[in-house]
Formats: structure tokens, sequence, C-alpha cells
């Protein structure tokens, strides 16, 4: 078989399904946010923390619950990661140094999983399964809790009531995705993932020297940092480690496992709103915008220039045989179009061009589909302002799903819009003019430019991955890119939780003729045209200076 046929295969499959759980799935999520019942374990955990979880909260005291629960999360990481040589399981490690513990707390709490740090030669097994792994289940329920907060939002009216964060967190953890995550943890260790608590292992190689193996609770960790697009390893190689992605198969399945939730949470937010076809205008958008990305990194990896990459049927340095040019490249692109971050190639080692196409995915807002719950409400942020932009083109007052998109709604939406682009543009300026260490960014050119333009991409759209040619293990990266992941992470659910509330607050409008059809293909090509130009304008001049000049 040939690879492109290979490849073809593989795509299909993956879009296969992801349409066959699109429906059970989302439907599923949606009755688990609209329920009104708490099992037992969620009864206990409401009385451990004191909270009353049939208790409405206005868009305030949701927020002030996210940011509360989120404070604590960084503290708590932090603070194991400090006395992580007092603690069992640590495999000997020192405690991580005061900055880099910071950036590691901020990057898993924000949803991000930047790791400046081999996980395999810092971390031991508690903080791993104890620390990281946790927080990659609660900062993923915490974004999924804020997409709901926002759909609830268009849903209700004459009332400033979005549920209750603490209901939201809990259900989203305990009833979605420990069960999928365990299910997924299962599968991975029956194709070959790790899963222990052991010691590093002595191995004698066959020229006689002895090597020590790294081990850990991997497949559980693998499957909750795919499926909440978190993307941290318990390996410094990531999902291009044997031990966390063994073939193909496993490729295949993590790839589905960071899309899923992304992809059907669009189909939730129709059933929410009370109309489905509001949620396939969304993930049609998102489809489109993901599919364009696959086909383009796949073809310019496929044709990269150069005698060793033709000789080998594409732009193979830094790619895992096992995976190839298809595999990797989708891999790339959906984990770069979500929030993931997670690796099973080089990124640097990509073709400019393609390099350029996955920092533009981060770039858009990570909205296509995006990461768990903020691909979603950012994907929704975007409908208010093609909405708006329409309504100036007939010249009437924009609605979407019956609300009106008034001065105080544009203003937030635009807020919530601005914030990664400041961050991304001004934290690239500044280490690309202040002196920072000089030996942290180490190739010149627009190569070096890519790399510092795409550290702080990913850190400030909760991402996570990185071009890795930055050596970001210093106290001005470890700081400035954990504020820039908490600042990416919070400053935007301030705007959308106002925005919700607002929404909330108005009188359903009824449809007139002069009503844009948000269900149509129309609404679909104006919403995919509004993302792209608002990221395009926004960030050409910066994609300019580094792949672009590096590709051409």
């Amino acid at each position: 078989m040939s690879p492109v046929l290979a490849d073809l295969l593989q795509v299909s499959a993956l879009i296969a399904a992801l349409a066959l759980v699109h429906r059970p799935f989302g439907d599923h999520m949606a009755a688990v946010y609209r329920s009104t019942r708490h099992l037992r374990v969620e009864r206990w955990t409401y009385r451990a923390i004191g909270v009353n979880p049939d208790a409405e909260q206005r868009w305030p005291a949701y927020l002030r619950g996210v940011l509360a629960f989120s404070a604590v999360s960084v503290l708590f990481l932090y603070l194991v990661q400090r006395v992580q040589d007092r603690l069992p399981l640590s495999l000997g490690f020192q405690p991580i140094s005061p900055d880099q513990a910071f950036n590691t707390a901020a990057s898993f709490t924000s949803n991000t999983n930047w790791q400046s740090y081999s996980g395999e030669s810092a971390m031991g097994h508690l903080v791993q399964t104890g620390g990281l792994a946790v927080q990659n289940f609660l900062s993923a329920a915490v974004g999924m809790a804020v997409a709901v907060a926002l759909v609830r939002g268009f849903a209700r009216s004459r009332t400033g009531e979005l549920g209750n964060f603490w209901a939201d967190l809990v259900r989203g953890t305990v009833r979605i995705l420990l069960p999928v995550a365990t299910l997924a943890a299962i599968v991975l260790v029956a194709a070959g993932a790790v899963q222990n608590l052991s010691d590093h292992h002595a191995v004698t190689s066959v020229t006689g020297v002895t090597q020590h193996l790294p081990s850990g609770a991997v497949a559980s960790q693998e499957a909750i940092k795919d499926l909440g697009t978190n993307g941290g390893g318990v390996f410094n190689a990531n999902s291009a480690h044997p031990f966390e992605n063994p073939n193909a198969l496993t490729n295949l399945l993590e790839i589905f496992l960071l899309t899923v939730i992304p992809f059907s949470l669009p189909r939730t937010f129709g059933s929410l709103v009370g109309d489905v076809r509001q949620g396939r205008a969304v993930v049609a958008a998102m489809a489109v915008i993901w599919l364009t990305g696959v086909v383009l990194v796949t073809v310019l990896e496929f044709q990269h220039p150069g005698a060793a990459a033709q000789a080998a049927g594409g732009a193979m340095e830094g790619k895992e045989v096992r995976f190839g040019e298809g595999g990797s490249s989708l891999f790339a692109v959906s984990t770069t179009m979500t929030s993931t971050g997670a690796v099973n190639s080089f990124h640097s080692s990509f073709s400019g061009l393609s390099g350029g196409v996955l920092l533009l995915g981060m770039m858009l807002g990570e909205v296509a589909p995006g990461g768990v719950g903020s691909g979603l409400y950012g994907m929704l942020v975007m409908a208010v302002i093609a909405v708006f932009v329409a309504g100036l083109m007939v010249g009437r007052t924009p609605e979407y799903l019956g609300k009106k998109i008034r001065a105080r709604e544009i203003k937030l939406a635009a807020c919530s819009v601005l914030i990664t682009p400041t961050l991304v543009l001004v934290g690239t300026a500044l280490a690309v003019a202040l002196p920072t260490p000089p030996d942290s960014a180490r190739n010149p050119g627009p190569h070096g430019f890519s790399e510092i333009l795409y550290a702080y991409t990913s850190a400030s759209n909760n991402n996570g991955s990185a071009f890795a040619g930055l050596n970001a293990d210093t106290d001005w990266y470890n700081t400035t890119l954990g504020l820039a992941m908490l600042l990416g992470r919070f400053l935007p659910m301030v705007f959308v939780l106002a925005l919700a509330g607002s929404l909330a607050e108005q009188r359903p409008v009824p449809a007139t003729a002069g009503t844009l059809q948000t269900t149509k293909p129309l609404f679909t090509q104006l919403l995919v045209g509004a993302v792209l130009v608002v990221a395009g304008l926004t960030f050409f001049p910066a994609l300019a200076l580094g792949p672009l000049a590096e590709g051409l």
C-alpha cells in the first residue's frame, strides 16, 4: 500500500470515528449538564468542599469559583514539586527549582501542560500521578464548565443565573472524563503502553552497556493528557516515546482522544439551546479549518524540497518511522488546533511553511476544534463577532440565537479575542528585544524567531507544544511563559462569563425576515471567514518574519 493511500485511510478512519460518536457522546454530555440529580460520590464531594450544588450562580459568583479553585490548584502543584524529595515514590529526585515549579504549576492548572523539564529525569511517581495527572482532569473540567455556562447564557432569558460551577466541575470529571479516560487507559495498556509504579529498570544492551529504563503510570496519564487536551507526557519525548505511544494504532487512538470532546461539544451546544442545527453549523466551521490544515501540512511535508527528503519520500527528519509523514502531520495539526500540546514528532523539524500552518492553528485561538471547553466557547465568541459583522453589512441590530448583540456584548467578545494576540506579540517582542539568556535561542535568523514566537503562542493559547529548539528552562522564560499561560487562560474566561451573564439577562427576540439564518452553510462560511481574517490580520506580520520568510 502506498503511503498516500495509507494516510488517506487513516484520516478517513478518524473522521468516521468522530462522526460515529458525535451525536451519542454530544447528547450524553448535554444530559450530564442538564441533570438535576447527584450521584453518591458527587454528594460526598460536595459535602467535603462545603458547597450547595443546587444553588444557582450569577456570572460573578461562577467566576469566583473558577478563579478560587484554579488558584488553590496552582499553590498545591507548586508545593508538591518543592517538597518532592520528602514524598513517597520520589525516585530520589530533588525538589523542582522555584521558577520551574511555578511554570509547571501554572502550566498544568491552565490546561497548557508546557514542560520545560524532562519528566523521566525530574519528576517522581507521586508528583506525576497525584499532582499533574489529577490536574489534567480538573483543568479540562474547568474549561468544559465555562463553555456550558456560556451556552446557558444563550439558552436562558430574563435571568443572570448560569448554573453552579462546583456541580459542573464535579459532573464533568466524574461522568465524562473519568469513564472515558479509564477505558482509554485499558486499551493503551493492552496495546503496549507502560503502567506501573516501579523504579527504573536496569537493562544490559547487546554491547554490554547497562541502561536504566524509566517507567511509571504512563497509560493512565496518557489517556487523560489526550482526552482533556492537556498534552503533558511522562517522558520528554512525549507521544513519540514507545512507552506512551507504542504503534500506529495507538497513535490514531490518541488523535481520536484529543479531538473527540471538542468535536462533540457543538452537539452538546445544539442540544442545550434546543436546536441541534446550530451545533452542526459550528462543528462544520471547525471541521473545514481543521481538515484544511491537515491537507496543507501533509502535502507540504511530502513535497519537502531537498535530496534527503526526496530519497526518504518526505521530510522525515524529527519524525518517527512508526508513524511516517501522514501520522505525524495529522497528529501535529490536531494537537495545535486543539489545546493539547502533545507531540509525536519534532515540530521544529517541520518545513518552514508547515511550521507556519501549525503556528496559525494556535493563533486562530484554537477553535478548530479547540481545547476541551475552550474551543467551543472560543468559537461561540467568534460567532458573536461574525453576526455583528453581518449586521453591519445590512444595517440592522445583529442577533444570535434570539439574543441581540449590543455594544456591551461585542465589547466583551472583542476583549476576549484580543487577550491572546496581545500576550503573544508583546511577549515575543520583549524576548527578542531584551537581553534574555544568550543560550536560549541558539538558532539564528527566521527559524530562531519562529521558535520564540511559537513558545509565546503556545503558552498564551494554552497549547503546550514547542518547536523545542529553544532552551526555555531559564528564569526569564519560566516566569514570562508561566504568566502568559495564566493570563491567556483566565482573562478570556472573565469576559466569556460576563458575556454569558449579559446574554442570560436578555429577553428573547423573535426571528424576522431580516434575521441572519445561523443554521445555513452561509453562516458557516461567514464564521470561518471571521476566524481567518481576525487571526490573519493580527499575526501576518509576525508570521512573515518567521515561518513565511524561512519557507520562501
